[in-house]
């Protein structure tokens, strides 16, 4: 049963990142491992990359196209978990429990899942094929009181070969969609159409 349309929304959490395992035949359909859960979200900010390009005839703007290649950005978080440093960064862990960086590693490709809180109801949304660079390595003394630093992401999110980049809910997707949208991606479905 759809609800009502949110006015507003606020509250950035349920922060997931699905590590892209497979490729479906063709290459074009991608598998993914069970999301993990990406505590301590504080700031998600992922501007649109591609371009408006005008083609002038008859003194005018005959046509104009509009270039979609993903979206760049960052994510801010209290504490880059082990797990995504793992699974994504391509870090590892010696017999010794080192976390280990080596230049050599290629990162992973991931799902972005995440959520915006709503008036009415929550919005959820995902990116399907993200890639993260090394955060910064930044601290500073303990002053009087104690303030949290954060680590940063920066995320790139690119389309898949089918060009789907995103995906998010809205007041008319089933329930059961939104009560399992962090425990598996969901791939659009536009069979029946």
């Amino acid at each position: 049963m759809p609800t009502e349309n949110n006015k507003v929304k606020f509250g950035l959490k349920n922060v997931h990142y699905a590590k892209i395992t497979g490729w479906s035949e063709d290459g074009t359909t991608p598998t993914y491992a069970t999301p993990v859960r990406i505590p301590g979200a504080v700031n998600l900010s992922v501007d649109p990359n591609g371009e408006i390009t005008p083609f002038y005839a008859d003194n005018i703007v005959y046509f104009q196209s509009s270039d979609n290649a993903g979206y760049s950005g960052s994510l801010e978080i209290a504490l880059i978990p082990t797990s995504f440093a793992l699974d994504i960064l391509k870090e590892k862990k010696d017999k010794n429990g080192l976390i280990v960086e080596n230049a050599n590693a290629e990162t992973e490709q991931f799902a972005l899942l995440f959520q915006f809180e709503g008036d009415k109801t929550n919005t959820r949304h995902v990116l399907y094929c993200c890639t993260a660079s090394r955060p910064s390595v930044a601290g500073q003394t303990k002053e009087q009181s104690k303030t949290p630093q954060t680590d940063t992401l920066n995320i790139e999110a690119v389309p898949l070969p089918d060009g789907t980049v995103k995906s998010r809910t809205d007041e008319e997707t089933t329930e059961a969609i939104r009560n399992a949208w962090f425990e598996s991606v969901h791939l659009p479905d536009f069979t029946g159409e």
